[in-house]
């Protein structure tokens, strides 16, 4: 197969992530008023717990077969063949993960219907097949297929989401928003797959690899999920848990501006892995920190700067206590970036599933306690920093590996350009918002104003990879005219 532009997918995916979380965004301001901070609590509560059981049933199929569709994307047999073992693999693990669910959580309890709705949110994931587009380097397709349904699924909320009594109805249209989003991805596998001509499938071959990345997906998910169910159990208050969840949308949107590099770079990687170039690789690794830097600095301390002005006017008073939330969880932003590097981008490509796997349970461990010590003493805030103090902990044990391996440098003297430009645009932009009303029109001003200085700081510092970027851009331009 020809290889893709990985600037080009990087695009893709991110648009596709981005409208996975913005599309909601939009409607953040709508449901806040609507449903209010506890009916919204109530669906982030119920939701993370139906997520663990979507994560068993899924093992580690997601990130192991994205890896194993890579190594194979150039001959249609053996990726036809990989496909079907591992949607059937999928399924009969999901069965079992939807029928645990049924009776464990749906069949009773005062949130038996949000659970019985969810279940076709479970359903949906056995649906979901874009681990194999991802693995082929296909990223247009898993935005294409998206794009109609997430915006169906928008303005359903605002027809039909009236009044707290209509969260049911907020439920079912996430459900079947991520239902019909996983189905029409099917419409492009002809064209990519074979059929099997009485070949013999061996469907268990891939339990053992998946379970070595379903113990480090578990503990991902642990300081990703567990902190509202956490939050649900030690402080009875779903408003906490509600402020956590909106807080952590905005968070979440700013650190897939990052990380969207690294699902397109784990297919490339292991591509060149697989060659044995490893001058490529720390080619590759090298160009992943640099934008880390130049892009994990400013949508960091860009958070931090507007989260006063931001909070007010978008989730409304009753969100109040998300400010501090996202001051503080801000730091997720960089710490995420320098772990998908590391982790996602090198060790899982590199089958480094031992080491990728002690420095996630490391950081899970750290986050049970601390919210354990944390969350009734602080509620909210204590479970962001929980968060960050074990992202910052992965960050760490995965360099320390990493460069055991390989030769990358983790800090050179030319980011000192990005701080020194990010610090200058915090003092401004977090200035301004002490002086101006919490508007829109003041938040947009100050993400204006914090841009132009950000990258007008690294232009007149003359920063390599920002004018090289520029002149692709340039470039690319001066060929479309011609």
């Amino acid at each position: 197969m020809k290889k893709k532009s990985v600037t080009k997918n990087y695009i893709y995916n991110l648009i596709y992530q981005i409208l996975v979380i913005v599309l909601p965004l939009i409607t953040t301001p709508y449901i806040s008023g609507v449903l209010g901070a506890e009916k919204i609590g109530i669906y982030s509560f119920t939701t993370s717990i139906a997520t663990y059981f979507i994560l068993f049933g899924s093992l580690g199929v997601a990130m192991y077969a994205q890896r194993e569709i890579a190594y194979v994307q150039d001959d249609v047999k053996k990726r036809s063949k990989l496909f079907w073992e591992i949607f059937f693999f999928r399924c009969i693990t999901m069965t079992i993960s939807i029928i645990v669910f049924y009776f464990t959580y749906a069949s009773h309890g005062e949130y038996q219907l949000y659970y019985k709705i969810l279940i076709i949110q479970l359903l949906a994931n056995v649906l979901d097949i874009s681990w194999f587009f991802q693995g082929l380097e296909e990223f247009k397709k898993t935005v294409t297929r998206n794009l109609l349904v997430k915006i169906l699924s928008v303005i359903s909320i605002f027809v039909f989401v009236k009044t707290q009594d209509d969260l049911w109805i907020y439920f079912v249209i996430f459900v079947l928003s991520t239902l019909l989003g996983n189905m029409s991805l099917w419409l492009y596998l002809p064209k990519f797959v074979q059929k099997l001509n009485g070949e013999k499938l061996q469907i268990f071959s891939h339990l053992k690899p998946t379970i070595g990345l379903f113990i480090p997906q578990i503990a991902i998910d642990v300081y990703t999920l567990l902190d509202r169910t956490m939050l649900g159990y030690l402080t009875n208050d779903m408003s906490q848990v509600g402020n956590y969840e909106q807080s952590q949308k905005i968070i979440k949107l700013s650190y897939t501006l990052i990380t969207s590099l690294g699902t397109v770079m784990t297919p490339r990687i292991a591509s060149v892995l697989a060659s044995k170039d490893n001058k490529k690789v720390e080619e590759y690794l090298s160009k992943s920190i640099n934008f880390v830097f130049f892009l994990g600095i400013p949508l960091t301390l860009g958070v931090m700067s507007v989260a006063k002005t931001l909070v007010p006017w978008f989730l409304g008073d009753e969100f109040s206590l998300s400010v501090y939330i996202l001051m503080t969880g801000a730091l997720l932003i960089i710490a995420k970036g320098f772990t998908d590097v590391a982790g996602v981008q090198y060790l899982i490509p590199s089958r480094n599933q031992v080491i990728f796997t002690k420095s996630v349970v490391t950081g899970a461990i750290l986050n049970i306690v601390l919210n354990f010590i944390l969350i009734p003493i602080c509620g909210a805030i204590g479970a962001i920093i929980a968060s960050v103090i074990a992202e910052v902990t992965i960050a760490i044990v995965q360099y320390y590996y990493v460069k055991k391996q390989i030769n990358i440098h983790i800090f050179k003297k030319s980011y000192l350009k990005y701080i020194a430009s990010g610090i200058l645009m915090f003092a401004v932009v977090y200035g301004m918002g002490i002086f101006m009303k919490p508007t829109m029109i003041t938040t947009m001003l100050q993400i204006c104003i914090g841009g132009i200085i950000y990258i007008g700081s690294l232009l007149i510092m003359k920063d390599e990879f920002l004018w090289e970027r520029l002149d692709k851009i340039l470039k690319a331009l001066k060929l479309k005219k011609a």
